[in-house]
């Protein structure tokens, strides 16, 4: 094999061999799993001190997460099944086979967040103080997870030459389009697809996210704040990076984006409500 794994060319970063995983005993365990894993374990410690830090038990967020997990994986998976379903419902054994990918973030939110609606009432624990808990905690954990697409080159956008465009082995790339192809680079003999990193994009924007999220927590004026904050900041910054995509999964017969959809519908739903809560706060304050 010759040439690079991945290039940055306008930021002169060449990585000469980066493969898709590691081999432990001839079991081969991929670099993606590894680095979602780590995103989830960054995530609870982050969760647990948000618990600390609001006088919450930092326990209960322990037993949480396992069942979060649980439920935000197969969230993952059926959110992209359903949106896959006329390949799936031709391949069914399929759908188990994770390890060839096929996981959405978006069904992840909604597993997670269910989860989260049983386990509190439950624990007879405040719902939305937990989505506030959780909610930089899903920033960490979406910040680092994109990595994983890095590792596995995938989640990247059309042709670019601005200052991040990123060149990805034709014969490495996890999927290509036409036009990539009659834009590809040919160096020292190796092909190259030249992308939009969207993966790069969007764990910059979520890092912001964060930062103004952290910035602002001790001064918030109600309970699922926070929450929606991640909603409104997360749906806009994926509205945006995923029009960038050439992997999108498509509404049927309509052919819009779903993330896009989604996004739009979550951001405009988290702006109404901090809208409204921050008006009947006003209303109570003028009215005492």
């Amino acid at each position: 094999m010759t040439g690079a794994s991945i290039r940055f060319p306008h930021l002169g970063i060449v990585i000469e061999h980066l493969d898709k995983s590691i081999s432990i005993f001839g079991f081969n365990i991929a670099y993606y799993g590894i680095i979602i894993g780590i995103g989830m374990l960054c995530g609870i410690a982050m969760a647990v001190h948000e618990a600390k830090r609001t006088g919450q038990n930092p326990e209960m967020y322990y037993d949480f997460a396992l069942c979060a997990i649980v439920s935000a994986i197969v969230g993952c998976r059926v959110y992209y099944v359903a949106f896959e379903w006329s390949y799936y419902s031709q391949h069914p054994l399929e759908i188990l086979n994770l390890r060839q990918g096929g996981l959405a973030i978006y069904g992840g939110i909604i597993g997670g967040f269910i989860c989260m609606v049983i386990f509190s009432r439950i624990r007879k624990a405040s719902l939305l103080l937990m989505a506030d808990t959780v909610a930089p905690a899903l920033l960490i954990g979406q910040i680092i997870g994109r990595w994983g697409n890095f590792f596995n080159r995938e989640a990247f956008g059309g042709y670019s030459d601005g200052l991040l465009a990123m060149q990805i082995r034709v014969d490495e790339a996890a999927y290509t389009t036409q036009d990539l192809m009659n834009k590809a680079v040919t160096i020292d003999g190796t092909q190259y697809i030249q992308v939009q990193p969207t993966f790069l994009y969007e764990s910059l924007w979520n890092l912001g996210a964060l930062i103004i999220i952290l910035l602002y927590r001790k001064h918030k004026k109600f309970d699922g704040e926070l929450f929606m904050m991640y909603l409104f900041g997360y749906g806009i910054g994926r509205f945006i990076i995923e029009s960038f995509r050439t992997d999108q999964l498509l509404l049927p017969y309509i052919g819009l984006p779903v993330s896009q959809v989604f996004s739009a519908c979550l951001a405009v739903f988290a702006l109404i409500v901090m809208i409204y809560k921050r008006s009947r706060l006003k209303k109570s304050i003028h009215k005492s």
